[in-house]
């Protein structure tokens, strides 16, 4: 598997470890806070055990095969986790694709901390919503929304939010009587928008940024990554979001 400007580890296609029991809990419990006083976030909140828990985390965490969860949607466009498993640098990636881009563009990062600028609920919900059937990968709507919701980072959630959640997390086999708990957990540890503000070039970018931060939030991924004019409406035409404003001459 290869992905353009990607190339220091050995990606391999991950969509099959959707299925195995303890992924979910591996990938969603990185939201998950204690707080004193609150049950303490445990992967039977998402239908697993500790044992399948642990067992699929040496799978993900193989530093000989990174595995790398392709998300199709609009315009040949994917947004794409990587487990990325380089001894002494663990962590995870969340990167946008476009087969006409020179590389990849970092969305997100996360070991220990988070850097990027994420996305927010109304574009974690239409890339869900928009899956590329002619393009390999996850199709599934409540795998793809939870495959991105740790990107989330916005200030304000509409109401159906949690519900939402709520559904995506039965369909993949969490509890009937803690889903909606659980979601609203997820939900309450999500990032603020703010911090999709940070500033910094993707690292794996080569570039800085080509435009100044728009007005609105809507946009403010399109800011955030080194794309040209072109790519950039392209990109905003497949998020159904309004293209950034021309540069003032």
């Amino acid at each position: 598997m290869l992905i353009k400007g990607y190339d220091y580890g050995r990606l391999v296609a991950g969509e099959w470890l959707l299925e195995r029991a303890g992924f979910w809990s591996n990938h969603l419990l990185v939201m998950c806070r204690f707080t004193s006083g609150e049950t303490r976030p445990a992967p039977e909140w998402f239908g697993d055990d500790g044992a399948d828990t642990d067992a699929l985390s040496e799978v993900l965490l193989d530093d000989q095969a990174w595995p790398a969860f392709h998300i199709p949607f609009q315009g040949g466009h994917s947004a794409v986790v990587v487990y990325r498993n380089l001894i002494g640098d663990y962590g995870i990636d969340y990167l946008l694709t476009q087969p006409d881009w020179p590389r990849s563009e970092d969305l997100s990062s996360f070991d220990g901390d988070w850097y990027g600028p994420g996305l927010s609920w109304r574009d974690i919900v239409h890339i869900t919503e928009t899956p590329d059937l002619t393009a390999p990968g996850v199709h599934d709507t409540a795998a793809r929304l939870l495959l991105l919701l740790p990107l989330l980072a916005d200030d304000e959630l509409p109401p159906e939010a949690p519900a939402r959640v709520n559904a995506a997390l039965a369909a993949i086999g969490a509890p009937d009587d803690s889903a909606q708990d659980t979601a609203e957990h997820l939900l309450r540890n999500r990032r603020p928008a703010a911090s999709r503000r940070g500033g910094a070039d993707s690292p794996l970018s080569g570039g800085g940024h080509r435009h100044t931060e728009p007005d609105s939030d809507e946009a403010a991924v399109l800011w955030a990554l080194n794309l040209t004019r072109p790519q950039s409406d392209a990109l905003a035409d497949a998020l159904g979001s309004r293209p950034l404003p021309a540069p003032a001459s």
